[in-house]
């Protein structure tokens, strides 16, 4: 072949081995250990989350999350050795996010928002809360929402953006819970009778507490009935039980009494007018 100049050819060769040789093997060798790197922090991520009991959805989450933030600093790394420049890299990547971002600003909020539920832990799965103007027994916790269940069994699916921007209530957060009820007696009732009867009945309800004492008082006068205060304390888990039979036994307890348990009543006054004189 006429110009082909194998000396050149072979010359050609080994100064581009000599220039990029050594970049390219600390490229691949640098990447490689990158790499492990990388896998390390992943594990020890994991590790870390596991003995600190975080929750097992977040857990292969935060730890891929760490694997791949290493990963893309190795890679930039990596190609500022062969002499790639990197900045403009870095600025279209970084102009790229911030329009995802802006684009799926309600769904990174919804995660963001998930990701604070799970480490800080309001609630948990089983607690009944009042979150996001609706309450139930909640579900589960997502990344993007939570599932709640109502008492009559209905499925309620809410963006976590919404529960976390707001106040919750978490009704088995703590083991006691106080019972209040009002209870009504007529105004010619004995208030005493009626007290010694409330301490009787809630003394003889083995699951109301004695610590704290429960508290009978007067509250208010009613239009038509004399307001007792009852307030008892009791396991989270029998408020219910505790709540609906106290009702019924209160109500039976104080008629038996001799105390009447008064409804709104309205007297009406009848007056007749004298026809005029003719």
């Amino acid at each position: 072949m006429e110009g082909f100049d194998p000396n050149q050819l072979l010359q050609t060769i080994t100064a581009l081995l000599s220039t990029w040789g050594l970049k390219v093997v600390g490229a691949i060798v640098l990447f490689a250990i990158g790499r492990m790197i990388a896998g390390w922090g992943r594990k020890g991520v994991r590790a870390a989350l596991e003995r600190g009991k975080t929750d097992p959805t977040l857990v292969p989450f935060v730890a891929g999350l760490v694997y791949y933030l290493l990963l893309a600093f190795v890679v930039i790394a990596v190609l500022s050795m062969v002499g790639i420049q990197t900045a403009s890299l870095v600025a279209v990547m970084g102009a790229a996010g911030l329009a995802v971002g802006l684009a799926l600003q309600g769904t990174l909020s919804n995660f963001a928002s998930g990701v604070l539920l799970l480490l800080f832990r309001p609630f948990k799965v089983g607690d009944y809360v009042e979150a996001a103007g609706v309450s139930g027994s909640v579900k589960a916790v997502n990344i993007f929402t939570t599932t709640l269940s109502t008492p009559d069994n209905v499925a309620i699916v809410a963006p976590n953006s919404a529960i976390w921007g707001q106040v919750i209530k978490n009704y088995a957060a703590n083991e006691t819970r106080r019972v209040d009820l009002v209870i009504g007696i007529g105004y010619g009732d004995d208030i005493d009778v009626a007290i010694k009867t409330v301490n009787r009945v809630l003394g003889a309800e083995g699951r109301v507490l004695t610590d704290p004492a429960p508290t009978v008082a007067v509250s208010e006068l009613g239009d038509s009935s004399v307001n007792l205060v009852v307030r008892p304390w009791c396991r989270r888990e029998d408020y219910w039980d505790v709540r609906f039979g106290l009702t019924r036994q209160l109500k039976e307890e104080l008629e038996k009494a001799g105390c009447s348990i008064p409804f709104p009543q309205r007297d009406v006054h009848l007056f007749e007018e004298k026809a005029d004189a003719a």
